[in-house]
């Protein structure tokens, strides 16, 4: 019932407009999808999901604290410097970044260790270097090293659900 509820707000989740817009020759053409920004699609994204959800307890519902959480994917994404050194089991990277991107760095590298850890069966751990964030991966380094930071940081597919228990105002990390 859920997926139901779930695709029927999906499917009227996009303009009115673009639902009904017909060619010269009177077939239904499809509208627009993308939303314009990634962020913004993922919040359009769980709002819907919460609108669908007739159990959705709005009190608790704190899309700003997704807003924050998405603005530091981003800086980490786009602004974080990472380097590497190999290891014998595996790779360090050190990541860093401006006083903002530090931050972000801070909130997002340790929490998602584990979540890669459990992902890939490795040994993960963080270190805090001052002016950055050590990850420390051993497992298979060849795999690890052509992933990359960035490529880690992906693994794991519990981003959306993560996003959607931040919304509702739950723990995100469980």
């Amino acid at each position: 019932m859920r997926l139901v509820a779930l695709l029927l707000a999906l499917s009227l989740s996009g303009p009115v407009a673009a639902q009904h817009s017909h060619s010269a020759t009177g077939h239904a053409m499809p509208g627009p999808q993308e939303t314009g920004q990634s962020a913004f699609a993922a919040m359009a994204e769980i709002v819907a999901l919460l609108r669908a959800d007739p159990d959705t307890d709005w009190a608790n519902v704190d899309i700003a604290a997704l807003r924050r959480h998405l603005v530091d994917m981003e800086l980490l994404t786009m602004e974080a410097e990472v380097t590497r050194s190999v290891r014998p089991a595996g790779i360090r990277f050190e990541i860093r970044g401006a006083p903002r991107v530090l931050e972000a760095i801070r909130t997002m590298v340790p929490a998602h260790a584990p979540f890669l850890a459990a992902e890939t069966g490795w040994e993960v751990t963080t270190e805090d270097v001052g002016d950055g964030v050590a990850l420390l991966v051993d497992g298979d380094s060849d795999q690890i090293q052509g992933l990359g930071f960035f490529g880690l940081m992906t693994i794991g597919a519990h981003h959306q659900e993560h996003h959607l228990m931040m919304a509702k105002g739950a723990p995100p990390h469980h």
